[in-house]
């Protein structure tokens, strides 16, 4: 395929900040979107907000594609905030991208926007459902979608929605770093024996998806994939897996999962009243992550993207153990 312009938003996080490296690194000529600079070494840099419609407008202009990764990512907050970043943000990238001419979007999602709360076993990419999504970002991000997959719908654009579940690599501060900071602080329940079994997916198997996606889009577009590296383990195996290659001790505080359901409530309460914008431990969402099932048919994914995963879990891990050893955890 010939070198192509492609906007990257959201490069300051882990995933954008690969993709664009990838895009790079195979010829592509990238320019990116953030708020901060993410100072990547042959990128373009654009600093916005992408709630400016100008600022995205900016961005988008002169690029072949776009590929939105930004979001507002948490798991407690006021819904307006989530409902400001991930459906107005949308809504701008759409709007300048029919502005500018520039047909092409790999919107980037997620599989909780069809977590319904119940167990996912074997699933393909069901429905986005904004109404029954558990939790503001999950909320948010289902409404996104739907805006996205509306405009493919209308011919005014060809869009692909692609929904990475738990990825995680060296690095990581959102999912690994904050697992093992609580690990070795002892405040790492495993609900329900941490038995439930679920997948992730390494961070480069997530960026190779997304740019296959890309460049299949005129074939794959108006449809929306759950992107993992199919390789499902339990909760308490993933977790120990990152604490290992941190060198910290594998969490063994045992909950029941009804029991951190509960528990996630009432802190979620707690929280909404308490001053700052640090994050619960707890939320009724979280605890549900923790104790359902969510796996999922990688089959229909992997055959229409022409892709498959790189790097194994367990290669994963080991990768996770090098950068350990060069940044160790500090002592407790």
């Amino acid at each position: 395929m010939s070198a192509q312009k492609v906007l990257v938003t959201g490069a300051s996080g882990m995933l954008g900040r690969h993709v664009a490296t990838t895009l790079r690194d195979r010829g592509d000529s990238v320019r990116v979107l953030q708020r901060r600079s993410a100072g990547i070494d042959g990128v373009e840099e654009t600093l916005g907000s992408l709630t400016a419609a100008e600022d995205v407008r900016r961005a988008v202009a002169g690029m072949d594609a776009v590929v939105h990764v930004a979001a507002k990512v948490s798991i407690s907050g006021p819904e307006s905030e989530f409902r400001e970043v991930n459906v107005g943000g949308t809504q701008a990238v759409l709007d300048a991208m029919r502005g500018e001419g520039v047909a092409r979007l790999v919107n980037i999602s997620s599989p909780s926007v069809a977590h319904l709360g119940t167990s996912i076993v074997g699933l393909d990419a069901t429905p986005a459902d904004p109404r029954r999504a558990r939790g503001p970002y999950a909320r948010t991000k289902a409404a996104a979608e739907q805006l996205a997959m509306a405009a493919d719908a209308a011919g005014q654009l060809m869009v692909t929605s692609v929904r990475p579940h738990i990825v995680w690599g060296p690095g990581d501060t959102q999912l690994v770093g904050r697992i093992v900071d609580r690990a070795s602080r002892g405040r790492l329940p495993l609900l329900d024996e941490g038995m439930a079994l679920i997948d992730t997916t390494y961070i480069t198997n997530a960026s190779d998806a997304i740019v296959a996606a890309l460049d299949r889009i005129e074939d794959v577009h108006g449809e929306s994939f759950v992107v993992t590296n199919g390789e499902p383990r339990t909760v308490r195996d993933v977790l120990g897996g990152f604490c290992d290659a941190a060198g910290v001790a594998r969490p063994h505080r045992q909950v029941p999962g009804a029991v951190g359901r509960f528990a996630g409530r009432v802190v979620e309460r707690i929280w909404e009243h308490r001053p700052g914008h640090d994050e619960p431990p707890m939320t009724e969402f979280l605890a549900e992550q923790l104790s359902t099932a969510h796996w999922f048919d990688q089959r229909r994914t992997r055959e229409r993207l022409g892709w498959s995963p790189r790097v194994s879990l367990d290669e994963g891990f080991a990768r996770l153990a090098d950068w350990f050893a060069q940044n160790p955890v500090p002592a407790r």
